[in-house]
């Protein structure tokens, strides 16, 4: 299964494409994070890494995950 990282130095998203069921839940939860419409669509600038973590616990379809660097 392919996948898709994106990082804010302190910890990492890991997006599995495959298994989204776009349910809409991250985009509802923090609007200015994530962007379908853009590129790259995962703006972690726009959150701290907590409410990252928060957020990425609530996906129902598992497709997202956090890796916390240098682990």
């Amino acid at each position: 299964m392919k996948t898709k990282e994106y990082t804010n130095g302190e910890i990492t998203i890991v997006w599995k494409p495959d298994a989204c069921i776009h349910s809409g839940v991250c985009v509802k939860t923090l609007p200015n994070v994530y962007k379908p419409n853009e590129r790259p669509w995962i703006q972690m600038e726009h959150a701290t890494s907590q409410e990252m973590i928060d957020q990425v616990a609530k996906c129902p379809s598992g497709a997202l995950s956090i890796k916390k660097e240098g682990k």
